[in-house]
């Protein structure tokens, strides 16, 4: 407790004992005065009380002024208590930020973390970029020298081959040479018999010389062809040349699948767009499983008429079988004989012979919607596929994968990689028709299920 109110408080019950007791005079044992004693006294006697009376008043103004002192005292204390909860207040508010600032400090301390760790990640992939570009500039500078050797050397058959042809002039004027000098000699005597036997014999030698000066240079000619093929195959063709081919050269298919049911027959169409490919003798067009009317996700029935043909310009050239590969039974193929592939008019792709020979390829999203020049890399645990980097779009199963030599490379079989086509040898293959009760379509279908499950988590 506040001493000054305890102090407060102890005075004012001094003063009310003071105030409230009777003071009495105590009566002594001398005989009753007389009258004139109590008149006498009678002056005296009214002092006392008058004292009595301003001690009272003065305890009176004493009290008045300890209740003032004791109620400013109160107010000051009201006021103290006002301001101690003012300051608790402050002090919560205080706290709050405080907590509310070491939050926001976590916070940003994390977002800083964060931050060092995307700029160390992006400062490794610049200095990868800075390395793939440098090895890029020196694969570019050795092939521009190779190329500069090339040239020169072509310069050089070119100025042989000249000389050359300079040289069988020569050997054409020294003929009609000869010839003139054999008129000239038959006209002599048989005496210059044997200069004419000798000038036959340097014709004879001239003219094998002038033969032998003929055939270097066609062969010239074939090595000067040679090099500038080879150069022409040792440049990458732009993305751009390559997407306009193939929107010139798709050709569209049409699949119509059908079966009875309990509810009705049921029907499955699709109408893809792909392109023509060779393999030696042998021509296809080659397809994802997606882009059919059948599936690998679901349990397959059988199907009664699986139609397939190629469309262009209303007409449909049907299509006898539907072969499922082994590369990988998610590539479809179907085959076109040379007479097909001449009505449709499409270029026909050649597959890859070196589909490494260029880093990068251009993949051809969903019939030719988008595209796009992607990196691919080589996977050691799955042969005979490449991963391709992620394209501003989303990839989708079916994308084509062309070569920057303009040969077709793969198909995407997921959104990751993309199968390598260096062969046509299928799997199982279903004849198309109208009664396809005896192929049971179900236990082909569902065996080449059961093979794509079985591959590796990433090639599903």
């Amino acid at each position: 407790m506040n001493k000054t109110l305890l102090l407060i408080i102890c005075d004012f019950l001094l003063l009310n004992l003071l105030a409230l007791t009777r003071w009495e005079e105590a009566i002594p044992a001398d005989p009753q005065p007389t009258a004139a004693q109590l008149s006498a006294t009678t002056p005296e006697g009214s002092a006392p009380a008058s004292k009595d009376d301003d001690l009272v008043s003065l305890m009176k103004m004493s009290l008045e002024d300890e209740r003032a002192q004791r109620e400013q005292t109160l107010a000051q204390l009201q006021a103290t208590e006002q301001q101690l909860q003012q300051r608790e207040q402050n002090l919560s508010r205080l706290e709050a930020d405080r907590a509310k600032l070491s939050v926001s400090l976590s916070e940003t301390q994390q977002s800083a973390a964060d931050l060092a760790q995307r700029y160390e990640l992006a400062a490794r992939d610049a200095n990868v970029s800075k390395e793939r570009l440098a090895q890029l500039q020196r694969d570019l500078e050795q092939t521009q020298t190779e190329a500069e050797r090339r040239r020169q050397e072509v310069e050089k058959l070119a100025q042989e081959q000249a000389a050359a042809r300079e040289k069988i002039e020569n050997l054409n004027v020294a003929v009609k040479v000869a010839e003139q000098e054999k008129v000239i000699l038959r006209q002599t005597a048989e005496t210059l018999k044997e200069q004419v036997q000798a000038e036959r014999e340097e014709r004879v030698k001239a003219l094998e010389t002038t033969t032998q000066l003929a055939q270097g240079v066609g062969q010239l000619a074939e090595k000067s062809t040679a090099l500038t093929q080879e150069i022409r195959d040792n440049r990458p063709i732009n993305a751009n040349t390559l997407f306009s081919e193939f929107l010139a050269n798709r050709v569209q298919a049409s699949f119509t699948l059908y079966r009875s049911s309990l509810l009705g027959g049921i029907t499955r169409d699709r109408d893809p767009q792909t392109v023509l490919v060779r393999d030696g003798e042998n021509i296809y067009a080659i397809l994802h499983v997606d882009d059919t009317p059948f599936t690998f996700r679901e349990a397959n029935p059988d199907w009664t008429r699986v139609r397939a043909a190629f469309v262009k310009d209303g007409a449909r050239t049907p299509v006898a079988a539907i072969n499922f590969l082994s590369l990988d039974p998610r590539l479809v193929t179907l085959p076109v004989t040379e007479q097909e592939a001449a009505a449709l008019g499409a270029k026909i792709y050649e597959t890859a012979l070196d589909p490494f020979k260029f880093p990068e390829a251009v993949l051809i999203s969903n019939g030719g919607k988008g595209y796009a020049e992607l990196p691919f890399k080589l996977d050691p645990t799955q042969p005979g596929y490449v991963k391709m980097d992620k394209p501003f779009f989303s990839s989708l199963r079916g994308d084509l994968v062309i070569s920057k030599t303009g040969e077709l490379l793969g198909i995407m079989v997921n959104s990751s990689y993309c199968v390598v086509i260096n062969n046509f040898l299928p799997a199982h293959t279903l004849r198309t028709g109208d009664d396809m009760a005896d192929q049971k379509t179900s236990v082909t279908l569902n065996a080449l299920t059961a093979r794509v499950r079985a591959l590796p988590m990433k090639l599903q």
